[in-house]
């Protein structure tokens, strides 16, 4: 290479060469063609451009140094070779994998190699597993003598591994006695034959009989639920002026108020809540159910899994007023009577009671051993005495509080009762339960009349009629609010589906505001929604309880507040 340079480089070789080459030129010009003459330098541009003749060398080692391929790659521009392909990942380990996470997957489940099987011995192998419970273990390497087996190996030991094609010997049966002649009345056995060394007993002896009774003593009484003490049933007052000056309790509404309580006509216009405006709190656990005093709703009933029922004041100091305690387990569901002097409260502890809500007292005491899940006096003024409750045990069950007695029952559901709502002027009432449907019941009558049920329809926890007595809302464990005609047909409204919250496992109430604009109702997050009831329209949204949002309720004389109740233990008040 260094000579190569030095000689293009030398300035007597360049001379020297110039004379030889115009001897050469002047020689032979008369006999050598134009073309083949050499290029005169004054023309000619070569001698400006320095000549490298290096040849291409790939480097010593550049051949050791391998390509690596990304794994996760689908498509390469060049022919990489075997062990390119398959060498180890390159690069650091992931230090927060586990072993399952590290290990190489090419599906979802785990790392499947393909692998070649004749299609009959696939099928032999797979039959014989089905039939004989037992097969040759296909994850064998081709060392093995293919005689290694999974499944129930006794089986394959004894029969040889055998398949279904090969077909082992049949188990030896038991010999039954065979009298298959028609014409013999007397002893024809047919199918019924006794088998050999089979010993049949009619009667237990007396030894065997006493075990027997013991048994089912021990069954009966574990099946039996023990008869708790009666609890002591008490109602704390809390405030000091439980009467005015007139002698008129809490349960009177006042009238200095800015707002006619009596009135049975809704607000002109009703308007979207924007304010937290008051927090009552006062339960230790969650709440699972709140309703508004009858007509007037200046007091509000709430019941809770901490066994107690307790009295709100809504206007004013909004103190809490009255404890009612005399359950054992969590409260189910509330109840007022239409004159709000009574309500009725529903435990897990399997009573109903009917309290006095002025002097605290329980008036009297219902079960039939079943969890009440729902309980709803009757709207009529003249069956004040009569109310129903949905059960666990699938029954709808109507009491008699004069005399304490089941005077109906309603036995159609196949899953516990969930609702009940009465509608068409309490003619009828419409019920849900967990088997996911909806039950139409004529008053009295212990024969639905109309069945609803759909292979798309959700269980209904919670079903609200709306004011104007038309359309029933029902809370539909598939996070939506469907809406169902409360007339004759009973007709889903597949128009109006309300959707965006998430209550899936849980029965939040909803409630309609009192002018039917707008729609309210809890989630699962402890959010309250609310939609605009014509275009179904989401219009506001916000978080209100730290846990479960379990029931949202719309002042009916108000118009933009909202009650709601959580799984914190609070109540909320909103404007």
């Amino acid at each position: 290479m260094l000579g190569l340079q030095s000689y293009a480089s030398s300035s007597e070789g360049d001379s020297d060469h110039e004379d030889a080459t115009a001897t050469a030129a002047d020689g032979a010009a008369a006999s050598v063609p134009a073309h083949l003459m050499p290029i005169d330098k004054t023309h000619s541009v070569s001698s400006a451009i320095a000549i490298c003749a290096a040849p291409v060398v790939v480097p010593i080692g550049a051949s050791a140094v391998p390509r690596t391929l990304d794994p996760t790659l689908k498509e390469v521009t060049y022919n990489p070779r075997y062990d390119e392909m398959y060498a180890p990942v390159k690069g650091p380990d992931h230090p927060d994998l586990t072993m399952q996470q590290r290990a190489p997957r090419n599906t979802l489940a785990g790392y499947v190699e393909k692998a070649h099987i004749n299609a009959f011995e696939f099928e032999n192998q797979r039959r014989t597993f089905h039939t004989y419970g037992y097969a040759l273990d296909p994850s064998v390497d081709e060392t093995a003598d293919g005689q290694t087996f999974v499944g129930d190996l006794q089986s394959a030991y004894d029969d040889n591994g055998k398949t279904v094609f090969e077909a082992p010997k049949a188990k030896k049966m038991r010999k039954q006695e065979k009298n298959d002649k028609p014409d013999d009345i007397e002893g024809f056995l047919g199918p019924w034959g006794k088998y050999e060394n089979e010993v049949s007993v009619a009667k237990p002896n007396e030894q065997e009989r006493a075990e027997l009774d013991e048994l089912l003593s021990k069954r009966h009484k574990r099946g039996r639920i023990p008869e708790d003490k009666p609890l002591e049933e008490k109602a704390t007052l809390h405030i000091k002026d439980a009467y005015d000056y007139q002698g008129r309790s809490y349960l009177h509404a006042p009238h200095d108020l800015g707002v006619n309580l009596r009135s049975n006509a809704p607000p002109p216009k009703c308007f979207l809540p924007k304010a937290h405006i008051h927090t009552w709190t006062g339960h230790n656990k969650g709440i699972s159910s709140i309703r508004w005093f009858p007509k007037t709703a200046h007091l509000l009933l709430s019941g809770s899994m901490d066994c107690r029922v307790k009295l709100w004041e809504v206007y004013g100091e909004r103190r809490c007023i009255r404890t009612f305690s005399g359950h054992r387990q969590a409260i189910k569901d509330i109840a007022w009577n239409n004159k709000g002097s009574h309500f009725l409260s529903a435990s897990y502890d399997r009573y109903i009671k009917l309290w006095d809500a002025e002097t605290g007292d329980v008036v009297s005491r219902f079960t039939t051993r079943k969890m009440p899940f729902c309980v709803k006096f009757h709207p009529d003024n003249s069956k004040q005495h009569l109310f129903v409750a949905g059960t666990s045990d699938k029954k709808i069950i109507c009491w008699d509080t004069r005399s304490g007695d089941i005077v109906q029952e309603y036995d159609r559901h196949l899953g516990s009762v969930s609702t009940i709502t009465f509608v068409d002027d309490n003619r009828r009432f419409v019920t849900t339960s967990d088997d996911k449907s909806m039950r139409i019941w004529e008053w009295d009558i212990p024969v639905d009349m109309k069945y609803i049920a759909d292979p798309t329809m959700h269980s209904m926890p919670a079903v609200t009629l709306a004011p104007n007595g038309k359309w029933m809302a029902c809370q539909s464990l598939d996070n939506k609010i469907v809406i169902f005609s409360a007339l004759n047909r009973f007709k889903m409204n597949r128009k109006k589906t309300f959707t965006g919250h998430m209550v899936s496992g849980y029965a939040c109430q909803l409630d309609f505001s009192p002018d039917m604009s707008y729609l309210v109702s809890g989630d699962g997050d402890g959010k309250c929604y609310i939609w605009d009831w014509k275009t179904t329209k989401m219009y506001k949204k916000w978080q209100a309880h730290d846990g479960v949002c379990i029931s949202a309720l719309w002042h009916p004389h108000e118009a933009s507040k909202v009650a709601t109740a959580g799984w914190d233990g609070q109540i909320k008040y909103w404007d």
